[in-house]
């Protein structure tokens, strides 16, 4: 029953996205273009994600006419989704702008106008897990609508990634340009990372003097029957560490709506400029840290099943300088060593390799160049 239903649901979604939805965009696609009109669209978050704000802010600082089209598909019926395409596809016809950070099938839908441009920010730098056209899990053999298309430009984190996100998206290379994850722009900024720190003190007064350990695994399963590895061995940490530590515990919101497992409202970006020590698995917010030269430990107890199953685009025991543990047993240890162990020359040459266009000056850059398009 579970196969019919998946299999119902994408025969769903195609014919919405090859049909109903190009139908809508050609009624209104005779209107002029508005110069000044910027979408942000996203299907996955009730709220603007944190992979948009700084575009977003720039843009309505600059007197655009900045729009959300935001809401989250996997949580609202289909007829309350259904009309948030529709009104997408509406402003869609006349938009000048449309920045994406995920995957969002309305926009790849029909043949777009010239003159609006789609900009891919994407919500993950480096390039660790196969995805998109590279992986069965994303985008299953049987679908026949495109997942991507009309994209005029993607960021990415890195010279290096510019392959990876080329195969994986279907795309020339010359679409895809290593000018920076603008969301990375906050952690070069001073006073946000202030501001991090005097919000999570105000939060959470009792942990002050405390070592900070962050717990963030990503997200396996699906978001009706989602997976966490290694939940007993963090609660354990915790136990081992004392009072001198604490363990912070943050879930992938897919899995966090259904496992409640999570032990800080923060959201996590904002704790990476807090902790003292990350703990995660096959997340790219890896990359994101690395930025911050502070320890880390990778924490995989199904390292080989997911490894065979899923697949890399780097080789994840070699390319990553900070030490993986697959065993529960050997985590205590892992984090003591790592917190004690400064960052040294391989910790430096991962950062320049995956996140060398990273430097604060992101979200500049990739408004000039979407300008130019």
């Amino acid at each position: 029953m579970k196969k019919l239903g998946f299999a119902v649901k994408q025969y769903l979604k195609m014919f919405v996205q090859r049909v109903f939805l190009p139908a809508v965009y050609n009624r209104h696609r005779k209107a002029p273009i508005e110069e000044k009109l910027v979408l942000f669209a996203d299907g996955h978050n009730d709220r603007l994600p944190i992979h948009m704000e700084r575009i977003y802010d720039e843009m309505r600082r600059q007197g655009y006419d900045t729009v959300q089209c935001v809401s989250n598909f996997g949580t609202q019926g289909f007829t309350a989704s259904l009309r948030q395409m529709v009104s997408f596809m509406e402003l869609y016809a006349k938009a000048k702008y449309v920045f994406l950070c995920d995957y969002y099938l309305p926009v790849s839908s029909c043949d777009k106008r010239p003159e609006t441009k789609v900009i891919q920010l994407w919500h993950a730098g480096g390039m660790l897990k196969k995805f998109g056209y590279d992986s069965p899990d994303d985008i299953p053999p049987m679908y026949r609508g495109k997942m991507i298309r009309n994209y005029d430009l993607v960021t990415v984190s890195a010279p290096k990634c510019v392959p990876a996100f080329a195969s994986a998206m279907g795309l020339p290379q010359s679409k895809v340009e290593p000018l920076g994850i603008s969301r990375t722009d906050c952690f070069f900024d001073e006073a946000f990372c202030r501001e991090c720190k005097a919000e999570f003190y105000r939060q959470y007064p009792e942990l002050t003097g405390k070592r900070l350990i962050l717990w963030a695994p990503t997200f396996r399963g699906n978001a009706g029957d989602p997976i966490v590895y290694g939940m007993e061995a963090v609660e354990k940490l915790q136990e081992q560490l004392g009072d001198d530590w604490f363990v912070l515990r943050k879930l992938h919101p897919h899995a966090e709506g259904k496992l409640h497992g999570s032990n800080c409202t923060i959201p996590t970006h904002r704790l990476l400029t807090v902790v003292d020590l990350l703990i995660t698995d096959f997340s790219s917010i890896i990359f994101d840290y690395s930025l911050l030269d502070k320890p880390a430990v990778m924490f995989a107890p199904d390292y080989d099943e997911y490894v065979r199953q899923r697949g890399f685009y780097m080789d994840f025991r070699k390319d990553i300088p900070y030490p993986l543990v697959t065993e529960d047993s050997a985590l205590y240890e892992a984090v003591l060593t790592s917190y004690h162990t400064p960052a040294n020359a391989k910790t430096a040459a991962f950062r320049q390799a995956f996140m060398g266009s990273c430097d604060g000056n992101a979200t500049a850059r990739i408004l000039k160049r979407a300008a130019s398009l």
